[in-house]
């Protein structure tokens, strides 16, 4: 499974490299604008990332805003709904208006607040379909 981080936080992104790791290759970037740019060239090249796990309060570009122009490039790309990346939000807010938001304007599958345990990240990973079982 190829997972893309987008996590402006150094320490944040480094632990949730190393969670996710066990699972699939990971790739990190710091903010919206690169997540963009990562996620553009990976589907320009024919290979996608399965999950993208995006913070919302991040520097250039947020979280919300960077889910939204994903989905618009899978759909300007061809992408059908069901071969779409699989989201997961992971951010601090907890507030029912960024949850709202990152369902129905990003259309995001999971919304998880820090800090995140493993065992629930991978619960998540795992409802998505994207890992059958895992053992650590």
């Amino acid at each position: 499974m190829k997972i893309l981080i987008a996590e402006d936080d150094v320490m944040t992104r480094v632990i949730l490299q190393e969670m996710l790791s066990e699972v699939g290759t990971t790739h990190g970037v710091e903010n919206g604008r690169e997540a963009i740019d990562v996620f553009t060239r990976a589907l320009h090249d024919k290979d996608p990332f399965d999950l993208v796990c995006l913070d919302i309060m991040m520097p250039e570009l947020n979280g919300q805003d960077a889910l939204v122009r994903i989905r618009k490039i899978e759909e300007d790309m061809g992408v059908i709904p069901e071969y779409q990346v699989k989201v997961i939000m992971i951010t601090a807010l907890s507030d029912p208006e960024n949850i709202m938001k990152a369902h129905v304007e990003g259309r995001c599958e999971a919304y998880m607040t820090k800090p995140v345990k493993m065992n629930n990240l991978l619960d998540q990973i795992k409802k998505l379909g994207l890992v059958v079982s895992y053992s650590f």
